[in-house]
């Protein structure tokens, strides 16, 4: 009888992008390790951030991002964030995510306001001018704390 639980916890690792920054992970992979975080958080109780990085489209629509546009972005990540962050496609082709781990406590607001600043600042650098327009940064802090 096979085990489907030591299948089921195996990621192909499926790199999107390996470039001389860094690499950037494939949907299936990313959603793997950002679970695999998620639990270590839990444990630590050290807060995680996920930063959700899209181009907003009109309502309904669904435009995967150009590939020149999702190199920029991945590009200013990679030297934005530290090498011990990870990102990839929170959904393929459409909206880039990147964790960050063992993040310093302070009150949610000022860390997810100064991360999304500088973040937003970073990419709108290397995008057009309409793709900057378009360029939505959100932060997440996972899991919730107790005292928030």
């Amino acid at each position: 009888m096979t085990d489907t639980r030591a299948t089921a916890d195996r990621c192909s690792c499926g790199v999107a992008l390996d470039g001389p920054l860094g690499q950037a992970y494939n949907e299936e992979a990313f959603r793997y390790f950002l679970d695999i975080e998620r639990k270590r958080s839990e444990l630590s109780n050290r807060p995680l951030l996920l930063l959700l990085i899209d181009l907003k489209t009109d309502a309904g629509s669904d435009d995967r991002m150009a590939s020149g546009t999702a190199s920029s972005l991945l590009a200013g990540l990679f030297e934005t964030l530290r090498e011990t962050d990870f990102l990839g496609w929170y959904r393929e082709q459409r909206v880039i995510g990147a964790v960050l781990t063992q993040c310093v406590d302070a009150p949610k607001a000022d860390v997810s306001t100064e991360i999304s600043t500088r973040v937003t600042e970073a990419l709108c650098a290397g995008l057009l001018a309409a793709d900057a327009r378009r360029l939505q940064v959100r932060v997440f802090q996972l899991p919730p704390r107790a005292e928030d």
